[in-house]
């Protein structure tokens, strides 16, 4: 009996969402001993984009020696650089620091979060992330190069520094701002002649094509462009028990956290409560604090939460606020270290268990994948593949789509050794952190991208080499899957397995929805037995070849020495008969040289195709008749004789065996989610980004593929694999050609 499994599904609600606007592997080991800043520092010591950085000198020396200010072309001061939808009702001016204000500075006195005030742009997710990321000087000067300022080697030209799915990238901007009656629109400092935060605003803004770009979004999203960090996700509803504590160790840790409460419903904007907080807003968690109680009662503690509003002033009207009443029941002292640590008016205490009452979602951005719960620092290696979900092909959705979820990518992890737990020498476990992130969404909203509602699933494998089927997920449960589909940018997991082999299988909720995704896995092991002979974690791609460790990054191919397929052998008679049927069509066509030509050939398939009432088919198209003829044409005249046709017959034979057997409903289509198995049916080992062409060559806009062009694709694979073994001298299973014999394949044989 097929297995059914439930699978969950939650709705994230933007902070400040607009209702009118459309919608290779890497291995870094790093450990988190030291510092709490090792991953973050250690691992991207330099900008991947190395070039890119040597653009910004190189242009800042450039503009400086010809005393002119650098115009960013990519980034121009029009509407392109700022709507997509529709026109603000605003008239903007854009101006650079020097036109705004006599004495422009960059940063001044450090950059801080009072630096830090909201304008008319709903971002309030991205700048209670900057507000955040300005607790850690470390952290803040590795997004903000401080080498940057309005009278050393001034150019009109910045560049600041983003964590993009996996690398570093440098962003360039000139500096000019949109203004309004002298006035900057967007983000601000209090200090009108301060503009670090809006020129970063400015880099983020280009980053993503647009500022209308970052109108609504989840504060996890900036903390993990800033940082490169693994994202944890409460409900404050099913927070747990020890989420104090877990808050606590995340700003001893130099996590970046964040809090919201969701507004009533997707399309309201920001509305304010009675106590003044507001729904569908974003603030930053800035301290935690515990004192006394002068009056010793049940609870002689107070548990405090600090956070700031990033429109810079505070509305809360409940306890705690700045002028209530609690204030004279803890200490002279502890008023005074609390009261330190509001430096400004957007920032107010509230009581941690009013704190879980009226905020809805928590949210954490950590350095590292140590959990919140543990005192000990680990080692961790973090594994990442790239992939993508092509409609069609491997976008199959959730396991509620069962005829699709198979074709979803699928991702080998074997996990060798267990961790090293002193406190349970009985643990034979491995942890590791799963996090699947979808790629460049916010990027394409101008185009009505959203963000996906997207989860994994982990099953055990045991002796399979090959791209699970579809009895497999129907008859075995998942050993591990992430808690609820969502429709976040990333979903993160923390799991305790077994050593053993596992498959994880990253898919959107719904089948045929087309997308990028970075899957990052990571794997612990403790510090002090780094030295220890061992594999924690193998982490292979569903593109490589199941015999080994690492993923393959060369387009490899394979193929079966025998077919899987084979027509059943006929009786003699038949075979007489139609021997007799070809000779008769192709005499009527071929002529005295009994060769025929492409125009031929189509017409003898259709005349052979009649003969078969099973197939409903108009005959092959001209293009398939051509690459017929190059597979067949031996004795290189661009023609077929008679044998040569007998022999493309009987391959055709062959595979029309294939198309019926996956042509369930007798509408001589089959589905393009199938196409993979009739392929491996015929012999062909293919990698997913061959499947991907496939479906995108020669399916329909239904996702079917039709007899013709079936064969077609058939026998484009039969010569390519020809093709590659006449050139595979070896039999080693590479190839290499020049530049001549690369144009010839190609023409030949791969023109998909």
């Amino acid at each position: 009996m097929a297995l059914v499994e439930e699978t969950s599904v939650k709705v994230a609600l933007e902070t400040e969402a607009s209702p009118d606007v459309p919608e290779g592997k890497t291995d870094y080991p790093f450990t988190a001993s030291n510092s709490i800043y090792t991953a973050i520092l250690s691992r991207n010591e330099a900008v991947k984009d190395a070039k890119r950085l040597k653009n910004f000198l190189e242009l800042r020396d450039k503009y400086v020696h010809k005393k002119v200010l650098f115009e960013d072309p990519l980034f121009p001061p029009n509407d392109s650089s700022l709507w997509y939808s529709s026109k603000f009702p605003i008239e903007f001016e854009w101006k650079r620091p020097t036109e705004i204000c006599d004495n422009p500075q960059f940063i001044i006195d450090g950059a801080s979060r009072t630096d830090i005030c909201q304008g008319e742009l709903g971002d309030c997710w991205l700048l209670a992330a900057i507000a955040c990321l300005t607790l850690n000087d470390k952290l803040l000067y590795r997004v903000i190069p401080s080498d940057q300022s309005f009278t050393e080697n001034y150019a009109g030209i910045f560049h600041f520094q983003f964590w993009r799915y996996g690398e570093w990238v440098d962003v360039v901007v000139d500096d000019r701002i949109p203004t309004s009656n002298n006035q900057l629109v967007f983000t601000k400092s209090f200090r009108k002649n301060e503009f670090w935060s809006a020129l970063l605003e400015k880099a983020y803004a280009k980053l993503h094509g647009s500022y209308e770009a970052l109108k609504g979004g989840n504060t996890l999203e900036a903390m993990e462009d800033f940082t490169g960090g693994v994202t944890e996700f409460f409900e404050m509803s099913e927070a747990p028990k020890e989420l104090y504590k877990i808050m606590k160790k995340a700003l001893e840790r130099g996590s970046l956290m964040g809090c919201s409460i969701d507004a009533l419903l997707p399309s309201h904007c920001e509305t304010e409560t009675a106590n003044g907080l507001v729904r569908g807003h974003a603030y930053s968690i800035t301290a935690l604090e515990e004192c006394d109680k002068l009056k010793v009662t049940k609870d002689t503690k107070i548990r405090l939460v600090q956070m700031r509003n990033p429109w810079g002033m505070v509305l809360w009207k409940g306890p705690w606020n700045a002028k209530s009443k609690e204030w004279s029941t803890i200490s002279s002292s502890d008023k005074a270290r609390l009261k330190k640590k509001t430096v400004e008016t957007s920032e107010t205490w509230i009581s941690f268990e009013d704190f879980k009452k009226n905020f809805t979602k928590l949210e954490i951005c950590n350095l590292t994948p140590d959990t919140l719960l543990d005192d000990r620092s680990h080692s961790w290696t973090v594994a990442v593949n790239e992939g993508r979900w092509v409609r069609g092909s491997s976008a199959g959705g959730c396991r509620n789509f069962p005829d699709t979820f198979w074709t979803n990518p699928q991702y080998r992890m074997r996990l060798y050794e267990e961790d090293d737990d002193p406190d349970d020498p009985e643990h034979v476990a491995c942890t590791v952190m799963v996090a699947l992130m979808q790629k460049g969404r916010r990027k394409d909203r101008s185009k009505g991208a959203k963000l996906y509602t997207i989860g994994f699933s982990i099953y055990e494998m045991i002796g399979s080499q090959q791209h699970l089927q579809k009895d497999f997920f129907l008859y075995n449960a998942s050993k591990a899957k992430c808690k609820s589909y969502i429709n976040l940018r990333e979903v993160s997991e923390r799991f305790c397995l077994p050593p053993g082999e596992y498959v994880i299988i990253p898919s959107t909720f719904d089948p045929h929805e087309e997308g990028e995704f970075i899957l990052r896995v990571f794997s612990e092991k403790n510090s002090k037995n780094r030295t220890k002979k061992g594999k924690p974690i193998v982490f292979v791609s569903d593109r490589a070849k199941a015999n080994k460790e690492i993923e393959q990054d060369d387009i490899e191919v394979q193929k079966e020495k025998k077919e899987k397929v084979k027509p059943k052998p006929q009786q003699p008679d038949e075979e007489s008969g139609e021997h007799k049927m070809f000779r008769a069509i192709y005499q009527q066509i071929a002529g005295e040289d009994m060769q025929i030509c492409a125009n031929e050939l189509k017409v003898v398939m259709k005349r052979v195709l009649e003969k078969h009432n099973d197939m409903k088919t108009d005959g092959f198209s001209l293009e398939s008749c051509r690459s017929m003829i190059a597979l067949m044409d031996t004795d290189g005249t661009g023609k077929l004789n008679l044998q040569e046709f007998k022999h493309l017959w009987s391959k055709i034979k062959a595979w029309q065996l294939i198309f019926k057997k996956y042509d369930k409903d007798k509408s001589s289509t089959i589905s393009s989610f199938e196409m993979r198995n009739a392929v491996n049916d015929a012999g062909f080992r293919l990698n997913n980004q061959l499947y991907d062409i496939i479906t995108m060559r020669y399916a329909d806009e239904h996702l079917n593929i039709d007899f013709d062009s079936f064969i077609c694709c058939f026998v484009r694979l039969e010569g390519m694999f020809r093709t590659f073994h006449a050139f595979d001298k070896n039999g080693d299973g590479t190839i290499k050609l020049n530049v001549l014999e690369r144009k010839t394949t190609w023409n030949v044989n791969f023109d998909w």
